[in-house]
């Protein structure tokens, strides 16, 4: 680049380029979440057969275009911006050496070369200096050569020309980087012309915006990123203190970081954690399809020992062998995945709010935080921890166990403000015997379970303090008490449910006001037998192999009923029995639940 050229260049015609993609991107945005919450939501609320499910199909497909859209032009615009801030440092060092040029009444040629004039004779005696020119260099060996040069000239004037010269060089030189490095990028950043979002499409789009992150690595530096470690009220105002054009930034290069930062708004985690799932989701399907199907002939059956005995194939073991573990890890992946999309699929059936994806990964037995209505305007809370086996695999069963409680809390409070999230964001046990003994599965998720109740409070935005549940099944109940006895948790009460044991040694270690900790024990779960005999590992021993758990009495839960009252029947409720049941349909125990959720205690019942 030469220098009239980047004397003439005006960022803020970049910058309002960006400016005019990000308002692209807003749009297709609001489109997007208009289609699904309220085109497509109504449609499931009112409409049922073939034709609704077409129109509901093709609303879905304008949605992921939306979406698609929304997400390309927030990358253009981080990359028009990226090159405008390069642009302008650069054009800032040129104007800033040309201004002291002026000032020392140097000329500057069109090539950045420095002329300066004669010294002033002494005295009016001596011949003064010639007047002279330098140009500039940026290697470093060049420019000490340049300066010694410089300093051996009789003319005083040469060291301050040699200096400004390399100033000038050294902007030109930036300049020209930052186009080399940024054209291509945003070169790249073009779509297919077609109306279908393909895997492909997502996949380029990853591509592109790691692309675009590496090159705008000095723009973000200049924006500042979050506080290293820091608490979610930190990261609240880190995010309050940037410009819309700053979020943007940060929303399209690096929506991963954004999507996992406790006490960010929901709604802006919703959408970063979003595209983190169209892209993993397109990676995982692409690379699935790469994968060699498993043999259709698995079986085969031979004669051993004069009885015929069913084994696998030759074939079957040779795909088992090596593409086997592969093949099952993206398969389980992708079933998560589809999961919170059913989830998302679900808005508007029966009156459910929409929902807020408040994080994802698909890295290791993944993680999935999704809720229910959105918690930052919720009068009431409920934040739920699943137990062992939990992954993102399963994690349909455990989204719907919020959903049904819910819906149970609008029946417990008809028109009440409440968020349910199912929080899997720890990496419980993944097997009962070899896992689910060991505490550090629960000390391990602590911290993070802390942060996420943090969070919620931080980025609440309704009147007044939201009323919040902690609810745990099985070993996510030991998680829960592991939270509280080694921090502060951030609730106003505590469901437990087929506990095996939580850590502290009574409810008033639960650290939530007192009378605030409520228990169920299903007749036949036998978890809490478990944990009560010590068989759990790590709970709260009473002496002599025996631990306490909080169906004891002694531990000081209020113990609420999961049995029938009265029947069930339409309209009625029932009993659960087992391990499984806390968040059955219309049972007693979901519905005593909600009226914890909603804070109507005096309606809880209590085991005869």
């Amino acid at each position: 680049m030469n220098l009239t050229t980047l004397k003439q260049l005006k960022p803020s015609e970049w910058e309002e380029a960006a400016n005019g993609y990000r308002s692209t991107g807003d749009m297709a945005a609001k489109s997007k979440d208009h289609v699904e919450n309220v085109v497509t939501a109504g449609i499931r609320k009112s409409l049922r057969g073939e034709a609704a499910d077409a129109a509901i199909a093709e609303l879905k497909r304008v949605a992921a275009n939306f979406h698609y859209t929304q997400v390309q032009c927030g990358l253009v615009s981080a990359a028009l911006n990226g090159f405008a801030h390069d642009m302008a440092a650069a054009r800032r060092k040129l104007l800033s050496a040309l201004d002291d040029a002026e000032a020392r009444s140097f000329t500057v040629g069109p090539d950045g070369s420095v002329g300066y004039p004669a010294a002033q004779p002494k005295n009016g005696v001596e011949l003064p200096p010639e007047a002279g020119s330098t140009t500039g260099a940026t290697e470093p060996t060049a420019q000490a050569v340049g300066r010694q040069a410089a300093n051996l000239n009789p003319n005083p004037h040469a060291p301050a020309a040699q200096e400004i010269a390399d100033r000038i060089a050294g902007a030109l030189r930036d300049a020209t980087e930052a186009d080399e490095k940024w054209a291509p990028k945003v070169r790249a950043l073009t779509a297919d012309d077609d109306l279908t979002v393909s895997d492909s499409d997502w996949k380029d789009t990853r591509s592109d915006m790691d692309g675009v992150r590496e090159a705008g690595r000095e723009y973000l530096d200049a924006i500042g990123g979050p506080p290293k470690d820091g608490t979610a009220k930190a990261n609240a105002e880190w995010w309050a203190g940037l410009t819309p054009e700053e979020r943007e930034a940060y929303l399209s290069l690096d929506p991963a970081l954004v999507g996992r930062l406790d006490g960010l708004p929901s709604d802006v985690r919703d959408e970063a954690n979003r595209v983190v799932l169209d892209e993993t989701q397109a990676e995982h399907r692409l690379q699935l399809n790469a994968v060699p199907k498993p043999p259709a002939n698995e079986w085969t059956w031979i004669t051993a020992g004069g009885y015929p005995s069913k084994v696998h194939t030759d074939e079957w073991m040779e795909w088992e062998r090596k593409h086997g573990d592969q093949y099952r890890r993206l398969e389980a992946s992708l079933k998560g995945m589809d999961a919170l999309r059913n989830r998302f699929d679900q808005t508007g059936e029966r009156g459910l709010p929409e929902a807020y994806l408040l994080g994802f990964s698909a890295e290791g037995n993944g993680r999935a935080i999704v809720a229910t209505g959105n918690p930052d305007t919720a009068e009431h809370q409920a934040v739920y921890v699943p137990g062992t086996t939990a992954n993102l695999s399963k994690v349909e069963g455990d989204i719907d166990r919020m959903t049904q409680l819910w819906r149970q809390t609008q029946e417990a409070a008809p028109g009440g403000s409440v968020s349910t999230i199912t929080w899997l964001g720890y990496d419980a046990p993944q097997d009962i015997v070899k896992d689910a003994p060991f505490e550090h599965y629960a000390y391990d998720g602590a911290p993070a379970y802390r942060q996420f109740l943090d969070g919620l409070e931080a980025s609440h935005s309704g009147p007044g303090e939201p009323h919040r549940t902690a609810v745990g099944h099985s070993y996510g109940t030991t998680l829960i008490g592991a939270a509280a006895q080694t921090g502060d948790l951030n609730a106003d009460d505590v469901i437990l449910a087929g506990s095996p044991g939580v850590k502290v040694g009574s409810a008033e270690e639960m650290d939530v006001p007192q009378g605030h900790v409520w228990n169920q024990e299903a007749d036949g779960d036998k978890v809490p037998d478990i944990g009560r005999w010590g068989h759990g590992g790590s709970q709260w021993s009473l002496g002599g192999g025996v631990f306490l758990i909080p169906s004891d009495e002694v531990f000081g839960a209020n113990q609420m009923n999961t049995d029938a009252e009265g029947g069930g029947g339409p309209g009625g409720t029932k009993g659960v029995e087992g391990h499984s049941g806390y968040w059955d349909e219309s049972s007693t125990a979901l519905k005593n639940q909600a009226l914890v959720v909603v804070g109507e205690y005096g309606d809880v019942t209590a085991p005869e």
